[in-house]
Order: C-alpha cells, then structure tokens, then sequence
C-alpha cells in the first residue's frame, strides 16, 4: 500500500492524493462512495453553471453553490479534530478544514475549467484565481470569501512574529505532493493529539516514504512508538534522531525518554 501510493501520489489530483492517503490511513474508508460523490458533485456543478454567462459569473454561482446552497463551511469547532482531514467524512458532514475544503472546491473547478489553483502559503490552505488583464485574486476555502493581503499578512504575523511579511515564494502555485505531505503531518498531529497512536505511526511510517530517514519524522516515530509500549525500536529511532541533531533544541528531552525507556522492560512489536 505505501509503495503504490508513493508512485501514484504525482499523477493524482489533491482531492484524489487526499483521499488515497486517508484510505492508506484507514482502509475501512468507502473509497467508491467517495468517488460516487465527487462524480455528482461534478455533474451537479456543470449543469448549474451551464447558464452562466461568462467564466467570473461561473465561478461566482460555483462559491454560492459550494458555500450556501450545498453548505459546505470550516469547522468552527472541532477544527483540529483529525476526522476533518478525512474527504469522506468532509463530504458527509460538509464540513472541514481549509486543505479538504479546498481540495473539493478545486477539483470542482478543474472540472467545469475554472482558473483556480493553490499556492504556496505558510499558514492554510489559499486558493488563486487569475483571470486574463486582471488583478489576482484570492479565495479563503475555510469560508468561500475572497481576502486580500492585509489579512493574509496578519495570518503570517500571527504564524511567524511580527515581522513576517508575504513574500513572492508564498503566492506561487503548490503541487500536490507538497500539499499532501502538509495533509499527512496535520493528520498525524491530530492522532497524536486524540491519542490514536496506531494511526499516528501509520502516517509516521507513509512520511518516512515520501522523505526517507529524516530524523524529525524518525523522532516523531519513536515518540509514537514509546506510546505504543514498543520500547527497543522506540530507543532505536529516538538514538538515531540524537545522532543525526546534536544541537536540535529538542535533544535534552529525547535524551530524557531514552533514558526513562532504559528503565522499562523491552516490549516486543508484533
């Protein structure tokens, strides 16, 4: 499974990638039901828009549809609940987070041909329109709203300090590997977080895929393992992350649950 999602993970479009990883997460996910989904989805949204009279009154019908007529909306709530990174559960709920809401909306609109993209932005999810001899635009997909770069700036104050700035880097086009591998470390965040540690080192393990023997992500495993009671292969990974990071700010701790796993009886991974 992690290899064929490695090799199809280019060729797939963000909401085919985020679904192939959910399912690589947990394969209990109705992957068929999805796809149905999206199917419908689709046909709905081009018999809606086939009135319209232009490309900027499609795209306008398509965020109403999208946002008020199908109801879709970013979790207010329970925004860091890991089930919102799902598309299967963002399609049942029709709620989400701004990477699977944007990834829906996306794929509806490389269907009906629209010019909207993601690009490079540090702190979600932000969606592109260029249209020919206008002025770029931009689309938050947690609400379907358009933003400017003042509030924009001030999501990157309150991610970086307060001299962050956009830079030009941050407004360029994102592939769907990048965006993916954003998906996999917020779903693994969350696991850890609900304390579903056996999903956590499944996506530990389907990271080590993409970016192979990175010692944060071989950290990051250990850790999970230690959860796990699998203390030698635990100590093995946290041993090699203090090898490899000497000066990471985070090696006193590690160096701390090495020890505290040298006190423990050894725990054999089945």
């Amino acid at each position: 499974m992690l290899q064929l999602f490695g090799e199809n993970l280019e060729s797939l479009s963000l909401v085919e990638g985020a679904l192939a990883l959910n399912v690589a997460i947990n394969p209990s996910i109705q992957k068929q039901w999805v796809d149905t989904k999206l199917q419908e989805m689709c046909v709905e949204a081009e018999q809606v828009l086939a009135h319209e009279l232009n490309d900027e009154q499609r795209l306008e019908r398509l965020l109403q549809l999208f946002y008020v007529e199908w109801g879709y909306q970013g979790d207010i709530y329970t925004y860091f609940n890991s089930e919102n990174a799902f598309i299967d559960h963002v399609i049942d709920t029709k709620k989400g987070i701004p990477v699977t809401l944007g990834a829906l909306f996306l794929y509806l609109c490389n269907y009906v041909n629209l010019p909207v993209s993601a690009i490079n932005f540090p702190t979600q999810l932000v969606l592109r329109v260029d249209w020919p001899n206008q002025e770029t635009r931009y689309i938050n997909p947690f609400d379907g709203q358009y933003i400017g770069e003042h509030l924009m700036t001030a999501w990157l104050i309150g991610y970086g300090g307060p001299l962050a700035k956009i830079l030009p880097v941050h407004l360029e086009s994102i592939d769907n590997v990048t965006l993916i591998g954003r998906l996999l470390a917020v779903i693994k965040t969350a696991c850890i977080r609900e304390k579903k540690f056996a999903f956590a080192l499944i996506c530990s393990d389907l990271a080590l895929t993409m970016v192979p023997d990175d010692p944060f992500e071989i950290r990051d495993r250990g850790l999970i393992y230690q959860q796990l009671h699998c203390n030698e292969v635990a100590k093995s990974d946290l041993e090699y992350f203090i090898e490899q990071c000497p000066n990471d700010p985070s090696v006193l701790l590690v160096k701390e649950q090495v020890q505290l796993l040298l006190q423990q009886h050894p725990t054999v991974l089945h």
